[in-house]
């Protein structure tokens, strides 16, 4: 049985959130795809994960990370690629080796191909990929579906952006990273957000 991610032992890996590629998804509505990205971001960031972030063709058809996520991390290095396997880039997977992490958590885009080639490699390799399937764009619904499971057939674990963070939570009276994961959750959760503001709004702090 594996065991469950914390802030510890796991490492957030962002591939190619750029707009070129964003264009071409039409696997879920491109918003929701850069909130859920935003919301996993963030979650990383509110328990200190390490992070490898890097695009491709940045120059000649992708551009740049997208704004909102670059606001976040402004300082965290980018690492540019030319190839679509993010694994087959020495200085992608030495970064990825350097944070001493096994278990990797993926979002980005496109599921079909930066996501998925780079996480059978990581599992070829012996890591514990997790791939946020709600924080990663398909050109189809069913391509991205497909190689949801493709992944998952060779031992990928599939989860959410909220998922990652309740996770790494997990207990509520954890105080170091309480009004963190909490004010996520409140900014991107929809209902359940809206249910924790509304508690934080009428009882007491927790002791």
């Amino acid at each position: 049985m594996q065991d469950l991610l914390t802030p510890q032992n796991a490492a957030l890996v962002l591939l190619d959130q750029q707009a070129g590629l964003q264009f071409a998804v039409q696997s879920m509505e491109r918003q929701t795809l850069l909130n859920n990205s935003v919301a996993l971001l963030e979650s990383a960031l509110a328990f200190s994960l390490p992070m490898v972030v890097s695009t491709s063709a940045s120059k000649v058809y992708s551009g740049p990370l997208l704004p909102d996520l670059h606001a976040l991390i402004p300082d965290h290095p980018v690492l540019e690629r030319r190839n679509m396997n993010a694994w087959e880039d020495p200085a992608v997977k030495a970064a990825i080796e350097a944070t001493g992490r096994k278990k990797l958590i993926f979002s980005g885009m496109l599921t079909e191909a930066c996501i998925s080639f780079a996480v059978l490699s990581a599992l070829a390799e012996g890591y514990e990929c997790y791939v946020a399937g709600d924080a990663c764009g398909g050109l189809t619904l069913v391509g991205h579906d497909l190689a949801l499971q493709r992944m998952a057939g060779k031992g990928a674990q599939l989860t959410s952006w909220v998922q990652v963070l309740l996770e790494l939570q997990r207990d509520w009276t954890r105080h170091d990273t309480y009004d963190a994961a909490r004010a996520v959750i409140e900014k991107n959760g929809g209902g359940y957000g809206v249910g924790l503001r509304y508690a934080r709004q009428m009882l007491p702090p927790l002791s």
